[in-house]
């Protein structure tokens, strides 16, 4: 019993390892050998196979998925892998961007624009045929094509219409792309910007001047609009003082002569000013006994005693 389920473990392991060979060494190898006789080939997503017989465009494969060779090319599929090539290019879209180049201004100014753009592969034949290098060739041709049709520009347009370069330079370069085989996307001027730097220190300097102006003439037009409200406050106040001192005496008037009509009422009201006034004054009084003239003469002739 034990010598069969010995026998049984080796011939699971003997199977495992020889799984596990078959699956990661033979059956890759397998694959790799049929796909060099032409049996298939894989084209990935946004890729196209172009293959190349003696000097002969024989089959371009651009869906992506599995494809068979043998039906599409016949015989040849059995030494295009040998005797011919195949160019896989990438059909993904891309883009660059081109800084500085250099323009100048309808009145002279030197400056300098950045350009971003995108492209891709429309044509893989014409990729691979027409242009050596079409990726230097378009950037180039964006280039020329930027400070050809952008210089001589006013420059007040130059920064601020962007959208209008931007399509000017992308009619100006799609032609000669597409017959490349390389589509231009969109075509967009990032940045304009002044190149001389004499210049740019003069602007600034202008414009910290007249940010300093701007500042002044709002402070000075605060401090006079502060001295208008000023003085017609005190203006308005001291027309208002006025009225109320006129009034004054008027008012006392009417309500003394209201008082007058009555004698007692008008004796009371002095004799309680008279008091008030003399209380007031903080003055020393010396009371006199009525009834005795003589003291009050001698009083009088002595002011320091009395004081």
């Amino acid at each position: 019993m034990s010598e069969l389920i010995s026998e049984m473990g080796n011939g699971f392991w003997s199977s495992a390892v020889a799984t596990f060979i078959g699956c990661f060494f033979l059956i890759p190898i397998f694959l790799e050998i049929i796909a060099k006789l032409g049996f298939f080939a894989i084209v990935h997503e946004r890729f196209a196979h172009v293959y190349i017989l003696f000097g002969n465009v024989e089959l371009v494969l651009t869906e992506p998925g599995f494809h068979f060779l043998w039906p599409k090319i016949g015989w040849k599929a059995l030494i295009i892998n040998w005797f011919g090539t195949r160019y896989i290019v990438d059909q993904r879209l891309d883009q660059q961007y081109l800084r500085g180049l250099a323009v100048n201004s309808e009145e002279g100014a030197p400056m300098g624009l950045g350009v971003w753009y995108e492209m891709y592969v429309t044509d893989p034949v014409a990729y691979i045929f027409k242009n050596e290098n079409p990726r230097e060739s378009l950037s180039a041709n964006v280039s020329n094509s930027t400070v050809r049709s952008l210089s001589n520009m006013p420059l007040g347009e130059m920064l601020t219409d962007r959208h209008a370069m931007s399509s000017v330079v992308r009619e100006e370069v799609c032609p000669e792309s597409d017959s490349w085989g390389f589509q231009v996307g969109s075509v967009y001027i990032r940045k304009v910007h002044f190149r001389d730097a004499e210049m740019i220190h003069q602007i600034e300097s202008k414009v910290v001047n007249r940010l300093r102006q701007v500042t002044s003439a709002i402070k000075q037009d605060g401090a006079n609009q502060v001295n208008i409200i000023t003085s017609s406050a005190e203006k308005t106040a001291a027309v208002e003082f006025a009225k109320a001192g006129a009034m004054r005496p008027k008012i006392v008037g009417e309500a003394l002569r209201e008082i007058a009509k009555d004698s007692l009422v008008a004796s009371a009201l002095f004799e309680i000013l008279e008091v008030q006034n003399i209380l007031e004054s903080k003055s020393e009084i010396t009371v006199i006994p009525k009834g005795n003239p003589a003291l009050s003469s001698f009083m009088a002739a002595m002011p320091k005693l009395a004081e």
